[in-house]
């Protein structure tokens, strides 16, 4: 009997979803997730990552589950120094040459051990990231912006690698904000607004 899916392994976690998706009708939302895929792919490529590097994509309709496999090379800070700002960047070129498809994301990074079945990835630590990404506070900040994404980390991400301002990340610029629900724990989340600048200057002290 195949036990694999019995053990967890770990992963960087990154949630994304299109804001206002459901308004739009579904041929849009079809040319929306082709879209979203190519810049997915085109902004952890940014960050070193590549296919190797992480997981298929994991679909939720009108957002994705990115899974990264632990590789010394490539360590979380990365999704938030390289990966989170090139992502922005991208969605304002896109918005740019496109107009008609532009769109904005909500963006949530966490980590955690994630299960695998034939069917799909699961698990508390997928739970975590989806509630995040689907946070009410994360929606309120990026309606509240004019920039391509809004971003929340969760209280892992904070306290293993925002906290300790590791070069390029600016520990002030988060706060905590977020609240979640798992089950009944309740659990919170850290808010950041990325703007799109080149990767090596976004989320600088």
């Amino acid at each position: 009997m195949d036990t694999s899916a019995d053990i967890p392994r770990h992963r960087a976690i990154v949630a994304v979803d299109i804001e206002n998706s459901t308004k739009q009708t579904n041929s849009v939302r079809t040319q929306l997730r082709t879209v979203l895929f190519e810049l997915l792919d085109e902004a952890l490529a940014v960050g070193g990552i590549g296919r190797k590097h992480r997981d298929p994509f994991v679909d939720r309709g009108d957002g994705a589950l990115c899974l990264i496999r632990p590789f010394d090379q490539l360590p979380k800070t990365l999704l938030l120094t390289a990966v989170v700002p090139a992502l922005a960047k991208l969605l304002l070129k896109h918005a740019e040459s496109r107009p008609e498809l532009a769109f904005r994301l909500r963006v949530a990074v966490h980590a955690g051990e994630v299960h695998r079945d034939s069917r799909a990835s699961y698990g508390e630590d997928v739970d975590i990231a989806c509630r995040l990404v689907d946070a009410p506070e994360l929606k309120r900040r990026l309606r509240d912006t004019t920039e391509p994404l809004a971003l929340a980390v969760s209280q892992e991400i904070h306290r293993a690698v925002v906290r300790h301002g590791y070069p390029g990340i600016d520990r002030t610029a988060f706060t905590q904000a977020v609240h979640i629900k798992l089950g009944e724990e309740r659990l919170r989340g850290w808010l950041y607004t990325p703007r799109a600048r080149e990767p090596e200057e976004d989320l600088t002290a």
